[in-house]
């Protein structure tokens, strides 16, 4: 029992501890999209096609509903979007990964 109790406050303090670090994310993500994602994802949109949207629906429709997936397609690119990897760092691909994240959830109010 108190290995269960040892365990369960761990996973407890683990996340707690990371929640800081991923609003922190999402602060810097902010700066990053306006700057390099804005242009043609304005409010989550697409101005080149129209369905490959930022919106919770399309990113799960696509396969790009996890943080992994995000950044991966920032980094390298597919079809119409250009890759970043060369132009971002790891950390800015993972923030700006977790801010379209964030705001898809809030439906990009």
């Amino acid at each position: 029992m108190r290995k269960l109790l040892t365990a369960i406050l761990l996973a407890v303090l683990t996340v707690a501890l990371s929640l800081p670090a991923f609003a922190a994310d999402t602060a810097s993500g902010a700066q990053v999209f306006s700057v390099h994602c804005a242009g043609c994802h304005p409010k989550g949109g697409n101005i080149i096609r129209r369905g490959k949207n930022l919106s919770q629906k399309a990113l799960k429709k696509y396969g790009m509903d996890s943080l992994e997936a995000i950044a991966s397609l920032v980094a390298n690119g597919k079809n119409n979007m250009s890759a970043f990897k060369n132009r971002l760092s790891a950390k800015q691909i993972e923030a700006v990964a977790a801010y379209v994240l964030e705001r898809a959830e809030k439906g990009w109010r």
